[in-house]
């Protein structure tokens, strides 16, 4: 399973986005190390499992990078947002964390979900 999963979703239209690149990155130091890269899929899902960590990611700061200006391209519409990062804290319980976003034109908003 996954242990870190999202969901897209465009409010203005209320649908799922679907095919829109999403990037996990780890902070290191001072510096953002990409470890996954995925597309969404027709359900505006995707995940990232473990990576380079065995079978669980460490504890630490996590980014997912969404590249937002792709869909709103396709979709022939302007948007102020060219791509929206998440930041988040992963504490070391192996838990799953799953961080959705919720996309317009002009705004974004998201949350731990489960």
């Amino acid at each position: 399973m996954d242990r870190i999963t999202t969901h897209i979703l465009d409010t203005s239209k209320g649908r799922p986005v679907a095919d829109i690149r999403v990037q996990l990155h780890v902070l290191r130091d001072t510096d953002w190390k990409q470890i996954g890269s995925n597309l969404t899929d027709s359900d505006g899902r995707t995940g990232f499992a473990p990576i380079d960590s065995g079978n669980d990611l460490e504890a630490g700061v996590y980014r997912i990078r969404f590249n937002t200006a792709d869909y709103f391209t396709r979709q022939d519409v302007d948007t102020f947002y060219p791509y929206v990062d998440i930041a988040f804290r992963l504490p070391d319980n192996g838990e799953h964390y799953h961080v959705p976003l919720l996309i317009s034109p002009f705004g974004y908003t998201t949350y731990r979900g489960s």
